[in-house]
C-alpha cells in the first residue's frame, strides 16, 4: 500500500448503513487510531450511524449523509444540487484519506466517486470490479465465493496494509454518566428497581426477514417470568411500540415484565444493557451494543447472512438450517421464514437459562479470587 497512508492524519471512515454495522467496524477504526494516535477520525454515516458514533471514543467527529444509493431515511428528491452541496462540505474538511467500509453485497463505487469529487487523495475499499481511478487502493472482493468472514474480520483485513490489528478486538461502545442517570430515572418511573437483576428482550428488527414471531417472543417472556426471578424489560424504538406492547399483553403482563419501548435513547439503551444479565433479541443493532458491553446474548439469528453473529461475547445463536440460507434478503423470498419460525420458544428459554447459569458461575469464581487476593 502507498506509504502516504501511514502519514495520513485526517481520515474519513465511510460506513453508510446501520448502527450495528458501524459498531462492527469499530475494531478496524481502533486499528487506524492505534497506528497513529494523533489521527483525527471522522465517520461519514447515516443518521443511525451518526447516533452510534457519539458512543465510540475512537471517532472524533461524524458527518451525516443519507446517501441516495442506500436504504435509509432520505425521502427528498432534491437531486444533484443537494449532493453537490454535500460534496463541497466534504471537500472543506480536507481529508487526507478515506476508508470506505462496505458489506460484501454493497459496491464502493458510488461513495468512492463522492470522495474523489471531494478531493480526498487516498481512497481504499473492497471492490468486486476494477474501480480504475475511483479508488487509489483496493482489495479484490472474494466473498462469498472464496470465503465468508465475520464483518469485524472483513474490515480489519481491509485496513491491515496500514493499520495492524489493535490490541483490543472488542466492539466499542461508551456509556456516559448522564445516560446512566437518565436510565435510572426512567426505570423508577416505570416501576423498575434500577438495582434489580434483569433480562432485556428486544423483539424488533429493521428487516422483516430477521424478526422471530411475536407469539414466540411472548411465550418466551411468559416462561422466563415463571421460572426465574429477574425483572424482564422489553425495549424497541418508537416504531416498535405496538409490537412490544402486544408481546407484553400476549405474555399475560406478569408483574416482572416492563415495557420501555420508545422511551430510551441509544445511550440509555446502552446503560440498560450494561447492567443487565442477558439480552434476547433478533439479529439487530442492540445485539452489537450488548456485545461491546460484555452482556451475554440469545440471538434469534435469521440466516439472511452469516457475517453478523455476536462478536466476542457469550452467546447462543438460534436458527434452523435451510437450503436458502445466506439469501441476503430483507424480506424472506419464500414467505416462510423457515430459518427462524422453526426455533421454538423453549429453545430460547433453555439458552437463556444456560447463559444465566454460566454468568452466575463466572461471577462466583471472580468473587472467590477477589476474596483470596484480599
Amino acid at each position: 500500500m502507498n506509504e502516504a497512508w501511514s502519514k495520513a492524519e485526517r481520515v474519513l471512515c465511510v460506513r453508510l448503513d446501520n448502527m450495528g454495522d458501524v459498531l462492527m467496524t469499530t475494531p478496524a477504526i481502533r486499528a487506524i487510531r492505534e497506528a497513529m494516535p494523533s489521527r483525527h477520525i471522522t465517520l461519514l454515516g447515516s443518521s443511525s450511524g451518526v447516533r452510534a458514533a457519539a458512543h465510540v471514543p475512537e471517532i472524533d467527529a461524524a458527518i451525516g449523509y443519507e446517501a441516495p444509493w442506500m436504504k435509509n431515511e432520505r425521502t427528498d428528491e432534491s437531486g444533484a444540487d443537494a449532493d453537490q452541496a454535500f460534496i463541497d462540505v466534504l471537500a472543506a474538511h480536507r481529508f487526507d484519506a478515506a476508508v470506505i467500509f462496505t458489506s460484501y453485497s454493497q459496491s464502493p463505487i458510488a461513495p468512492a466517486l463522492v470522495c474523489r469529487m471531494a478531493g480526498i487523495p487516498l481512497r481504499l475499499a473492497h471492490c468486486r470490479e476494477n474501480p480504475y481511478l475511483l479508488l487509489t487502493d483496493w482489495l479484490a472482493e472474494t466473498e462469498p465465493v472464496q470465503q465468508v468472514r465475520h464483518e469485524v474480520e472483513r474490515q480489519l483485513d481491509l485496513v491491515a496494509g496500514f493499520a495492524p490489528r489493535p490490541s483490543d478486538l472488542r466492539l466499542s461502545f461508551r456509556v456516559s454518566e448522564p445516560d446512566r442517570a437518565a436510565l435510572t430515572s426512567k426505570l423508577r418511573t416505570a416501576g423498575v428497581d434500577p438495582a434489580a437483576a434483569r433480562i432485556v428482550v428486544h423483539p424488533g428488527a429493521s428487516a422483516p426477514s430477521r424478526r422471530w414471531p411475536a407469539a414466540h417472543f411472548a411465550q418466551t417472556v411468559r416462561e422466563l417470568a415463571q421460572c426465574q426471578r429477574r425483572e424482564i424489560v422489553l425495549t424497541g424504538d418508537a416504531g416498535e411500540t405496538t409490537l412490544v406492547s402486544a408481546i407484553a399483553a400476549q405474555a399475560g403482563n406478569p408483574e416482572c415484565v416492563h415495557d420501555l419501548s420508545g422511551r430510551l435513547s441509544l445511550g440509555e439503551l446502552g446503560a440498560l444493557l450494561e447492567d443487565s444479565d442477558l439480552l434476547i433479541a433478533n439479529n439487530t443493532g442492540p445485539v452489537h451494543v450488548a456485545a461491546a458491553l460484555g452482556t451475554p446474548v440469545v440471538d434469534l439469528y435469521a440466516l439472511t447472512n452469516p457475517q453478523h453473529a455476536p462478536w466476542r461475547v457469550a452467546a447462543r445463536v438460534l436458527n434452523r438450517d435451510v437450503p436458502c440460507r445466506n439469501c441476503y434478503k430483507s424480506v424472506c423470498p419464500n414467505g416462510t421464514q423457515a430459518c427462524l419460525v422453526g426455533v421454538e420458544p423453549r429453545e430460547a428459554v433453555d439458552a437463556a437459562l444456560a447463559l444465566l447459569s454460566a454468568r452466575r458461575s463466572m461471577r462466583a469464581l471472580e468473587e472467590r479470587f477477589t476474596d483470596q487476593e484480599h
